[in-house]
């Protein structure tokens, strides 16, 4: 008696005799519902109990999208027991067969539209299966490989699609209308059939059983021998790592047997013009598996030929990745069930876990250092390292470890392993890794290392700009903090050509265009009382300095009535860095910021906040930030400059700042001139720029200019502070409350008002 045939056997020759039935019929070349005896538990039940009589059933039927025959089966056990009709195959979501093909039909129609319209378009569909064709994105690169693969679902509720190319790396992922929408990665799972998504859920995925009598495997031949040869891989390692061949389709193909425990669970198919295929349905796992087991140093590599090339070199303690690099860094890490590309890693957990040093030597280029960053991140980059690939010729580097082996031999391979360095993690730095910004700063090489000089020689001891630090700048309303620091960006745009961004809330645009221009072409803008008899700038000079002030300063401003953020503040600064190269920031005053704080938040933890923030911005662009603060209201206040702890808010204002610098003028005629303004620097971190001290300016009320004061308007004002000082002592020495004199509250800015003023 013949044996009788498979399951399987006859489901193909079904299908055959199907589509043969619905071609004499007229019937088109399109859908192939593919129909596999994983989905047929009844049948296979049916089988296995003895019986052996299959009849098809219709097929799906419609006007909208021509298709072959669907491949069903009905299973009887006798034909005494045949029933009156098919058996019908019912669906989970629909309540009919006669429903399910119609919406199934639809659904398809759908999907294959959608498909062409993204140019996938192939010769013949096929449902439940992956497909392999041509990307018509990358045309499958100068080989042409049948790069991209196609998944529909049987029930026509999605397809997805990925070209492999890692220059490529396309993919998409369509729904037909009316379908509920699910993300891409949850498409991704829902991709194979029912079952298997089931079983995945399950943990309890059951993978093919294989075996080198299955696969047709065999010794490799001579000719792949000496190919091997060629890229200095020996006989030994090739037999020691059971690398074998298989013959198919008039071409010879080099077969990369994945093992774990010696028994073969995958294989890698590598054609001689590097086309790459793998068993379907198998165990995703490292290439090279049994060589980790127990391993304290694992080296992991991008391609099996370079996991040959390490054992050339004496590392047996290599894997290779089964699927090759991505074309770029995912956003984030998904969860171990969706974290399909990467599946290799949770199934091989038990080996990668006793690991204490893991080098990741992937290719040198953009996907290979992709993969090495989406490898650390899952295997912890505290136990990561990396291998820096040699030159193998004056212009060319080393793309990965057989081209080393290749051009430079196995010592050279030996020495990369040997010399990798720690893997880089995100805010944990070594010295080495700034030694180029020391040397330039021990050399000179940028010009300000040791701080920009503010135009005034006075201050030169004390005071000097240094790009990424902080300056708080504080005093009594009317003593010119916005005045001199405007006067101060003119000298350092003189000095050095800085360019600077003004968030200067208190000031309108034309009046502080106005103060700029005075200051910079040292006349009067008017001919107002204050210019005297001083000559007032020509439209000429007017015409010129306009030019200067939209080439040296930007504004932030707010369009509308809202108050900004800090965080508004900083992004548009920011903006101003990358766009037009600015050095400085004004933000004056701190009073104009926006300051909603949460409830549960201290001012004093707010500004802390705040100041961090500013720090962070300045030091990361190399921007000189001056910030203006007011201090509180002082109720015992002698007319003396208060001090940086008197800033309202908190006192991080001087703990947290670089440099803390008060601005100070005498307003009583008395005590010495009028037109002195006091400098006082009361912090200087670092001490290469200045140290702490008082410079003496004195004030052109015409022009708006500071220039040094001579020695005698300086012993004045030094007299007068003394003077102070020594009042303010004693009046604390006879009574708890010294006199009274409230500094005088402005509506406006420190600008001009009055004849005493300065500013």
């Amino acid at each position: 008696m013949p044996p009788r045939p498979s399951l399987h056997s006859l489901l193909l020759m079904a299908a055959s005799a199907s589509s043969s039935a619905a071609a004499a019929a007229g019937g088109d070349t399109g859908l192939l519902l593919a129909a596999r005896h994983r989905r047929l538990p009844v049948a296979a039940a049916a089988w296995a109990a003895g019986g052996h009589r299959i009849r098809l059933l219709h097929s799906f039927s419609g006007a909208r999208v021509p298709r072959r025959a669907e491949v069903a089966c009905c299973v009887r056990s006798a034909p005494a027991a045949r029933p009156a009709g098919p058996v019908t195959v019912r669906s989970r979501n629909v309540h009919s067969e006669k429903n399910y093909k119609a919406a199934s039909e639809e659904r398809l129609g759908q999907l294959v539209q959608k498909l062409q319209n993204e140019g996938i378009n192939p010769k013949q569909w096929r449902l439940g299966n992956y497909q392999r064709m041509m990307c018509p994105k990358c045309k499958g690169g100068s080989s042409e490989e049948l790069s991209l693969s196609v998944y529909i679902r049987m029930d026509g509720t999605n397809a997805t699609w990925n070209c492999f190319r890692s220059t490529c790396g396309w993919r998409g992922f369509i729904q037909p209308d009316g379908v509920p929408k699910v993300s891409q990665a949850k498409g991704d799972i829902e991709t194979e059939s029912d079952q298997e998504v089931n079983a995945n859920k399950a943990g309890n995925k059951v993978y093919r059983k294989i075996s080198e009598e299955d696969l047709n495997l065999e010794p490799l031949c001579d000719e792949l021998v000496a190919y091997f040869s060629e890229r200095m891989i020996s006989t030994e390692t090739l037999r020691r790592n059971k690398v074998m061949q298989r013959k198919g389709r008039n071409k010879i193909s080099i077969a990369f047997t994945y093992r774990r425990d010696g028994v073969v669970v995958g294989c890698k198919y590598r054609e001689v013009d590097k086309k790459f295929t793998q068993e379907a349905n198998t165990e995703k796992i490292f290439y090279g598996l049994d060589d980790i087991k127990r391993a304290q140093d694992i080296i992991i590599v991008e391609g099996e030929i370079d996991k040959l090339s390490m054992d050339e070199a004496g590392f047996r303690n290599c894997v290779s990745v089964p699927d090759g690099a991505p074309p770029k860094v995912s956003t984030k890490i998904p969860d171990k069930e969706q974290d399909k590309k990467y599946q290799y890693l949770w199934n091989c957990k038990d080996y990668l876990d006793s690991a204490s040093r893991i080098i990741l030597a992937t290719d040198a280029d953009l996907p290979g250092q992709a993969l090495a960053e989406e490898l650390a991140r899952r295997l912890g980059k505290e136990r990561c390292w990396r291998v820096k690939w040699p030159k193998k010729n004056e212009t060319d580097t080393c793309k990965d470890a057989n081209e080393v082996l290749m051009f430079l031999g196995p010592q050279a391979l030996r020495k990369v392993i040997e010399d990798a360095e720690l893997y880089p993690i995100r805010g944990l730095f070594a010295f080495k890794d700034f030694f180029p910004e020391i040397d330039n700063y021990y050399l000179g090489i940028h010009g300000d290392e040791l701080g920009i000089r503010t135009g005034w020689k006075s201050m030169d001891d004390l005071y000097k700009v240094v790009p990424g630090e902080l300056t708080v700048v504080t005093g009594v309303p009317n003593s010119g903090k916005s005045e001199w620091i405007d006067a101060l960006l003119c000298n350092i745009n003189q000095e050095c050509g800085w360019k600077f961004v003004l968030c200067s809330m208190e000031n309108k645009v034309r009046e502080h265009a106005r103060k700029l221009l005075e200051k910079r072409i040292k006349k009067p803008f008017f001919d107002a009382r204050y210019g005297g008899s001083a000559e007032r700038m020509t439209p000429d000079e007017f015409d010129a300095g306009k030019q200067w002030l939209n080439d040296t300063f930007h504004l932030i401003r707010c369009e509308d009535d809202s108050l900004p953020s800090i965080n508004w503040v900083l992004d548009l600064a920011k903006a101003a860095v990358l766009r037009h190269g600015v050095r400085g920031l004004v933000i004056d005053p701190y009073n104009e910021l926006d300051h909603q704080r949460p409830s549960n938040q201290t001012e004093t933890e707010y500004v802390s906040q705040i100041l961090t923030k500013i720090k962070r911005f300045a030091q990361h662009h190399s921007c000189h930030v001056w910030f203006v603060a007011h201090p509180r209201q002082l109720h015992n206040w002698n007319g003396g400059p208060p001090n940086m702890y008197d800033i309202s808010g908190s006192a991080h204002f001087i703990n947290k700042c670089d440099n803390g610098i008060v601005i100070h003028r005498n307003r009583d005629k008395n005590a010495g001139p009028l037109d002195v303004v006091q400098v006082c620097v009361r912090k200087v971190r670092n001490k290469v720029i200045g140290q702490i001290g008082d410079a003496f300016l004195t004030y052109d009320r015409v022009t708006g200019q500071f220039v040094d004061a001579g020695k005698a308007t300086i012993a004045a004002a030094t007299a007068a502070t003394e003077g102070t000082v020594q009042k303010r002592t004693n009046s604390y020495g006879k009574s708890n409350v010294a006199h009274e004199m409230l500094y005088p509250q402005m509506d406006e800015d420190d600008s001009v008002s009055g004849q005493d003023s300065i500013i």
